[in-house]
């Protein structure tokens, strides 16, 4: 099985608060990572191709939503000028 690479969460909790522990615990320990990078690329992605056509190949849309977002956590691990 092919691993996806994600980019990780959109849009992450750093800690909550955890009332036996009396204090701050990372998110990552109850889950609340929130939506993926590529997740979130793919619906801004989708959103846009949607705006004004009124094409109902809704399968193909997705399809191309999640090779742009593939596109766009690639070009985010490239080397920078």
């Amino acid at each position: 099985m092919k691993t996806i690479e994600t980019g990780g969460p959109a849009f992450p909790v750093p800690f909550s608060l955890d009332p036996e522990q009396g204090g701050p615990v990372f998110a990552e320990l109850y889950g609340n990572g929130g939506m993926s990078l590529r997740d979130y690329f793919a619906a801004k992605a989708m959103q846009g191709m949607m705006a004004g056509n009124w094409n109902t190949n809704y399968d193909a849309w997705a399809e191309h939503a999640y090779q742009l977002a593939d596109a766009m956590l690639r070009a985010r691990q490239e080397p920078q000028p």
